[in-house]
């Protein structure tokens, strides 16, 4: 995941003070996170951290706490968008770290006034996960497709129920199958996440076949493939120095790679795993470049020739 775009003015996407019920000030502070694809999209804070944050991997928004921005500073930097000139973007990324788990009025309300004042937007995108879609109805997502949600980003991570239980993930294979079926019957599109290595050493094998067996049947358009990255003070990170936890090597990383790419049976989805994360970037169609992303992917593995492969120092979250 990528921090806030430097060249989206600062007031685009400042952070807020609100106050807790209880009367705790809370400053979110810290960065705002958007997918790689979102880069030239206006970024609106609906939401500020994650309602889950427990995932083991994941060190985003360990800053913050869970708060929904108040609906009048949501629409005030609405309107300081509309008064930009000449307009900033044609995409909204709605953020922070699930955006989606809002309570639908709000939602409607955000959806409806950004309709209204910024009449030049195509597209607006969130981050959601099983939790925040199914808590809404097929009805419920279609009135958000039909007020301009167009696209879900969700870090399915894992296709393995036992690698999900372990990541604290909060969600089961069955349910991001559930997930994925609602937000097409609502018109939505689906971008998902999947992260090479989640399973371990001891689980590379399984992560990997499981993971492709679920991605054949969710089928979504945009499916990216990340490298897990333990990140200092995060569970995992604990977990792998205390060797209860060992990361693939890149060879085997790339082998799981390889699973993906075999045996995903998607129908029209672009595959990348060009993330600053990966060690093989690769980006293509998949029913139709599959065969050539085999042929990369093997002559890598089959030469072991760590040049051949990104540099560490290139590599990032």
């Amino acid at each position: 995941m990528t921090p806030q775009n430097p060249n989206i003015p600062a007031p685009f996407v400042a952070p807020f003070v609100t106050t807790a019920a209880d009367g705790r000030t809370l400053v979110p502070g810290g960065s705002v996170y958007r997918p790689p694809s979102e880069a030239d999209s206006l970024l609106l804070q609906v939401s500020v951290g994650c309602s889950h944050n427990r995932c083991s991997y994941c060190a985003m928004y360990t800053d913050k706490r869970f708060a929904i921005r108040p609906q009048a500073e949501v629409e005030a930097l609405i309107d300081a968008f509309a008064r930009a000139r000449p307009a900033p973007s044609r995409r909204v990324f709605l953020c922070d770290g699930d955006a989606l788990i809002l309570p639908q009025a709000r939602l409607v309300a955000t959806l409806a006034y950004l309709r209204a004042r910024l009449p030049w937007v195509e597209r607006v995108a969130t981050y959601g996960d099983c939790r925040s879609i199914l808590r809404k109805t097929p009805a419920e997502l279609r009135e958000l497709a039909d007020l301009g949600l167009g696209m879900v980003y969700h870090g399915v991570e894992t296709g393995d129920d036992l690698a999900m239980a372990a990541i604290v993930k909060g969600s089961t294979r069955a349910q991001v199958i559930e997930a994925a079926d609602r937000l097409r019957q609502a018109g939505i599109r689906h971008s998902v996440i999947v992260l090479l290595g989640i399973g371990g050493v001891a689980g590379s094998e399984r992560h990997a076949h499981e993971t492709a067996s679920l991605l054949s049947r969710i089928d979504p358009p945009f499916v990216g493939a990340l490298t897990v990255t333990p990140v200092p003070g995060t569970p995992l990170y604990l977990a792998q120095q205390a060797g209860e936890f060992v990361l693939p090597d890149p060879w085997q990383l790339l082998g799981e790679l390889r699973v993906l790419v075999a045996e995903s049976a998607l129908t029209a989805c672009q595959f990348a795993s060009n993330h600053a994360s990966n060690y093989l970037p690769l980006r293509a169609l998949l029913a139709r470049d599959r065969q050539p992303m085999l042929r990369a992917i093997d002559a890598v593995l089959a030469e072991r020739d760590a040049g051949m492969l990104k540099p560490e120092w290139l590599r990032g979250l």
